[in-house]
């Protein structure tokens, strides 16, 4: 995706989608349940994911630590299928609601964030919160 030049105006208040990738050529990506707005995974794409999660309608990622493209359930079977995908005001993150088809986290959990932190008198602890 090439990066049309903007201004501030443009990119905040107009109608052409320039996503605003970081340094390192990536923006963040959450994805939340389109069924329930629970948050299901937050990671990041660069230009070659945004391009197969909008050209599929399945989300795909660039893994930072794999350095490779990967689709989510590619291996798992349990896809994010897109129903809409939203940028914010400066277009450096994307919101995605996605109808998942299994379990979003490599764990097995419904969702990424299945840990609470809570702080009590013995320290802070993670609860697991699944839902």
């Amino acid at each position: 995706m090439t990066d049309p030049v903007l201004t501030p105006e443009q990119r905040e208040k107009g109608l052409v989608f320039a996503p605003k990738f970081d340094a390192g050529g990536l923006l963040t990506a959450v994805v939340v349940d389109a069924a329930d707005g629970a948050v299901l995974v937050v990671a990041h794409m660069n230009a070659e994911a945004l391009e197969a999660t909008l050209a599929t309608g399945k989300v795909h990622f660039w893994s930072r630590s794999r350095g490779s493209l990967w689709m989510k359930g590619e291996t798992s079977g349990h896809f994010l299928v897109v129903e809409a995908v939203l940028t914010d005001c400066d277009q450096d993150a994307l919101l995605i609601r996605a109808r998942p088809a299994g379990p979003t986290c490599h764990t097995g959990s419904r969702t990424c964030f299945y840990r609470e932190v809570v702080a009590g008198e013995g320290g802070v602890v993670l609860k697991r919160i699944d839902t």
